[in-house]
C-alpha cells in the first residue's frame, strides 16, 4: 500500500506542503482507516521530525496494533476448541476449510463441527473439504439444531483425543440478538464436555469501518479472541486490519488472501505495517 511513501519523500527533499497531508488524510480515509483515526494519525506525523521519521512512524502505528496474543491457541494437553464466527458473506465456511487444512497439513488430529445448519450448501461444503482432507466432519441435518451438532462435535473429538476441534456456525447478522444468543448456546453446550480456547470472527476486508461494528457486537456476545480477515488478495484496501485492532484491541490472527486450502496466512504485523509506511 505504501501510504506514507510520498510524504517522506517529500519530507526528505524539503518539506510537505498543505496539499500533501490532504492528499495523505485522503488516502488513509480511502484505505479504510476512518475519519476520526486518520486525523489522529496525521496529527502525530506532522509532529515528527525530518530525521528519522519513518522509524518513528513505524513505532507509533505498532502501538495502536493490538497487545493481545496473536499466535492461536494450542493447549497440549488436552483438545483445543476453536468456534468461527462471522456474518453471511465473509467467507466463514471457506476460513473453517482452509484453517483446518493447515492445522491437519501440521500433523494435527482435527475435528470439525458442521453446525451452520441453516445452509445445507454450507454442510456439504464443510464435508467436501473434510473427505478431500481426511479430516471428521460432524454434522447434523439441514435445519437441525446447531447446538446439538456442537455438542456431538466435542463429544467426538473428546473420544478420539483430537487436538483440534472446529465449530463452524452459520452466518448471522450482528444486529439480530435472537442469532447472537444462540452463539453464548453453542458455546454453552461445549463447554459441558471441554473449555472453548478460542473465538474467532472472519471479517471481509473489504467492508471497511462495518468490520469494526461488526468486532464490537459480536464480542459482546461471545467474546472473540481472534480475526481472520479475508479477501486481503489485493481487491482490500488493507488499512482496516490496523483501525480494527486500534479500535477494539482484538488481534487478526489470520488473513485469506486466496480460494486455495493454502491461502490462510498468519498475520505479520511487521511486514504489515513496513507495507503501509514503504
Amino acid at each position: 500500500m505504501a501510504l506514507f511513501s510520498k510524504i517522506f519523500s517529500k519530507l526528505r527533499s524539503g518539506g510537505a506542503s498543505a496539499a500533501d497531508w490532504d492528499e495523505l488524510e485522503r488516502a488513509l480515509i480511502e484505505a479504510d482507516l476512518g475519519a476520526t483515526f486518520t486525523a489522529a494519525i496525521i496529527k502525530e506525523a506532522k509532529s515528527l521530525p525530518r530525521e528519522g521519521a519513518e522509524e518513528q512512524l513505524i513505532h507509533i502505528l505498532k502501538n495502536r496494533l493490538s497487545s493481545a496474543p496473536r499466535l492461536l491457541a494450542h493447549e497440549e494437553s488436552r483438545t483445543t476448541t476453536i468456534i468461527v464466527v462471522g456474518v453471511n458473506g465473509t467467507g466463514k465456511t471457506t476460513s473453517v476449510a482452509k484453517l483446518m487444512a493447515k492445522l491437519h497439513s501440521e500433523k494435527n488430529l482435527v475435528v470439525v463441527g458442521a453446525a451452520d445448519t441453516f445452509r445445507a450448501a454450507a454442510i456439504e461444503q464443510i464435508q467436501t473439504w473434510g473427505s478431500r482432507i481426511g479430516v471428521e466432519v460432524i454434522a447434523g441435518r439441514a435445519e437441525g439444531d446447531p447446538a446439538a451438532v456442537a455438542f456431538d462435535s466435542a463429544k467426538q473429538a473428546l473420544a478420539l483425543g483430537a487436538n483440534f476441534l472446529i465449530i463452524d456456525t452459520a452466518g448471522r447478522l450482528h444486529t439480530k440478538s435472537g442469532l447472537m444468543d444462540e452463539l453464548g448456546k453453542i458455546r454453552r453446550v461445549i463447554e459441558k464436555s471441554t473449555p472453548v480456547d478460542e473465538v474467532l470472527l472472519v471479517v471481509d476486508a473489504t467492508t471497511g469501518q462495518n468490520g469494526i461494528a461488526q468486532a464490537k457486537l459480536f464480542s459482546e456476545s461471545v467474546a472473540v479472541t481472534g480475526l481472520i480477515l479475508t479477501k486481503m488478495d489485493g481487491s482490500a484496501k488493507g488499512g482496516i486490519a490496523l483501525a480494527i485492532e486500534a479500535e477494539t484491541g482484538i488481534p487478526v490472527k489470520f488473513i485469506g488472501v486466496g480460494e486455495s486450502a493454502a491461502d490462510i496466512k498468519e498475520f505479520e504485523p511487521e511486514s504489515y505495517i513496513h507495507g503501509l509506511i514503504s
